[in-house]
């Protein structure tokens, strides 16, 4: 018995990243060749401006790239030992003759100063052949913080958005009506109000991922929801259970329980709030108080740069 319902496609998060070092070119080649549809993966800016893939702000804006301190010449603890990979390098990467098919989420941690990122990001972008039709397509622009709309929509206009966050009022307060796609924690999905978002996105179109998905249980719920893509540390894990789902959708889906939903205490509300108001205080010690929506929608660009 096949299936005839549409599947999550699979992402890598920072690549194949439960057996490779997070964020390098080795992890996304893995991924790439377990068969993801996408990968994803981190920016900041070095201070001498060059756009690196790498997960935690640390001070990464103020060393250096280059040089004989630079951060070119650090490995990973992690084997195999690993470089940490550019924007630059990962997008040649991307560009490949056998990687024109996959896509690429660059989640904008909100430490980055946006003008800076985003006009670094388009010349790096913008220097490869017919990369309008070939490379800006399957590139996907995560944002967490509001205020980087209008850079995002100024600088980089030709990339679909997203907002990538686990606050479903601010979801829709602020970027419902700016972005194509969300990228959502999988808890928050899970609850009343989030089953609500879920409808509310399928029913307009806009596109829902979901992310770090690495239990199979999680995986099946995932799918049950129609989830259009799955962000996964293993995505060897998703992409069997997911041909298993093409030959018989039914079974498989009958062999996974729910009553992880109700035994774990992630999924309850008192946790989701403290965890949501952690989040909210990180983001705004980054990149600044979020704005009341008029004054977001009216100031000038320039008021909102932090270049």
């Amino acid at each position: 018995m096949s299936s005839a319902v549409p599947l999550p496609e699979c992402w890598g998060h920072r690549g194949a990243s439960a057996a490779f070092p997070e964020n390098t070119l080795a992890s996304f080649e893995a991924a790439i060749r377990e068969g993801a549809d996408g990968i994803e993966s981190d920016v900041h800016v070095s201070v001498d401006d060059v756009v690196v893939m790498f997960h935690d702000p640390g001070l990464i804006r103020e060393q250096r790239w280059h040089g004989a301190d630079g951060m070119e010449h650090l490995r990973t603890v992690k084997q195999p030992p690993q470089a940490i990979p550019t924007f630059a390098e990962t997008v040649a990467l991307l560009m490949r003759t056998e990687n024109r098919h996959v896509k690429f989420n660059v989640d904008v941690k909100a430490q980055n100063h946006p003008a800076r990122l985003f006009a670094l990001m388009h010349k790096i972008i913008s220097s490869h052949d017919n990369w309008e039709t070939d490379l800006a397509p399957r590139i996907v622009l995560g944002l967490w913080h509001p205020t980087f709309i209008p850079h995002a929509k100024t600088v980089l206009p030709y990339l679909r958005r997203s907002y990538i966050g686990e606050d479903l009022s601010i979801a829709r307060k602020y970027f419902w009506d700016n972005v194509e796609v969300f990228s959502m924690k999988f808890d928050v999905l899970a609850t009343v109000n989030g089953e609500k978002f879920r409808k509310d996105c399928q029913a307009t179109g806009k596109k829902l991922m979901v992310w770090t998905v690495n239990d199979a249980e999680y995986m099946i719920e995932a799918a049950r929801w129609n989830i259009d893509v799955i962000i996964t540390d293993v995505p060897k894990t998703w992409l069997e259970l997911r041909s298993a789902l093409q030959v018989d959708y039914k079974k498989v889906i009958a062999q996974h329980s729910r009553l992880f939903l109700w035994t774990n205490w992630k999924f309850y509300t008192p946790f989701q709030i403290l965890d949501r108001q952690a989040t909210h205080r990180d983001l705004e010690i980054a990149a600044g108080p979020f704005p009341t929506v008029d004054s977001f929608m009216s100031a000038p660009l320039v008021g909102l740069s932090k270049a």
